[in-house]
């Protein structure tokens, strides 16, 4: 097969697999698809609205959680048309450079998800070891500083990796094994690499996948530190409930992203159907689970939702 460039890329389209072996059940995996994709959107729409129009929610705390709902619409609203269109309506084909902007949204939006939990486990640091000052370290203008950090961090770091990406010519197949566009996938396509890529996704790994989730973890480690040293039970277990919820959307966002990079890199010898199933948790936990674990943990949440839908009904 010829290779491609980045000089006849418009006449060059990958084809998407969607579930391989699956291909005669993919209008009935359609109906799970499309309800997870609709309680996503449902529910971080719900999230976004509630903020919104509730004033008692107009707080430092509160002020992450939009930035984890459209961070989640991002991720499905980027990936999920193209999955629910080869599971409709068979339609496989996706251009050369829609192909990298969507690999460019995964990775960015992955990146925003991993920045804006790293930035709540510092909103619970301040408020359970120094909640006197609380109100001083967080306020409205450095929130911002920190949303416009996460925005630029996130958009910028994944595009070299991905316009590196583009640049390599593509021989092998133009067949990709998932329904939506994975930067291992096309890796695996590509004929050649280029050097710089690697020890560049390298850094990139390590920053999501490891830097990330230590300063999490030492947050947690300060958090636990001090609420060992309240003496009250009730105390202890309020202080543990404010923090369950970014616990859970964590857990959400690590377990699946690094559970796909490892069976990647180590699992050569596993089913493709283990690497499908991983790319799909990836792509399906995080949006849907965050807004039902916060409406459920969030007591405040939970009673404007409520709110939302007694007015409806009214």
């Amino acid at each position: 097969m010829s290779s491609l460039s980045g000089n006849n890329s418009t006449l060059f389209t990958f084809i998407l697999m969607g579930i391989p072996r699956l291909e005669a059940e993919h209008s009935w995996l359609s109906i799970p698809f499309s309800s997870i994709y609709l309680v996503s959107l449902v529910g971080n729409c719900t999230i976004l609205f509630d903020i919104k129009t509730d004033s008692s929610l107009h707080e430092p705390m509160y002020y992450f959680l939009p930035m984890l709902a459209i961070t989640d619409l991002g991720l499905s609203l980027s990936t999920m048309p193209t999955v629910l269109k080869i599971f409709w309506l068979n339609s496989r084909e996706i251009g050369f450079e829609a192909c990298f902007v969507q690999l460019w949204f995964v990775h960015t939006f992955s990146f925003i998800e991993s920045s804006v939990l790293l930035a709540m486990a510092f909103d619970r640091y301040v408020a359970i070891c120094k909640p006197l000052r609380y109100a001083s370290i967080l306020t409205n203008a450095r929130i911002a500083m920190i949303g416009l950090a996460i925005l630029g961090r996130s958009t910028f770091l994944p595009l070299p990796l991905v316009l590196m990406l583009r640049r390599l010519p593509f021989c092998k197949s133009h067949v990709l094994s998932h329904p939506y566009c994975l930067h291992q996938d096309l890796m695996r396509l590509a004929c050649s690499t280029l050097h710089f890529s690697l020890p560049y996704g390298l850094v990139l790994v390590s920053l999501i996948m490891i830097l990330d989730p230590l300063l999490i973890l030492v947050s947690y480690a300060l958090i636990f530190k001090t609420i060992l040293g309240i003496a009250s039970l009730k105390e202890h277990l309020k202080a543990l409930n404010n923090c369950l919820s970014h616990i859970f959307a964590v857990l959400a966002l690590y377990i699946p992203m690094i559970g796909l990079s490892v069976v990647y890199r180590f699992g050569h010898h596993a089913s493709p159907m283990v690497h499908i199933l991983m790319a799909n948790i990836y792509l399906l936990v995080p949006p849907v689970l965050n807004p039902i674990v916060y409406s459920i943990k969030t007591k405040q949440i939970r009673k404007g939702i409520a709110r939302v839908f007694v007015l409806r009904k009214m």
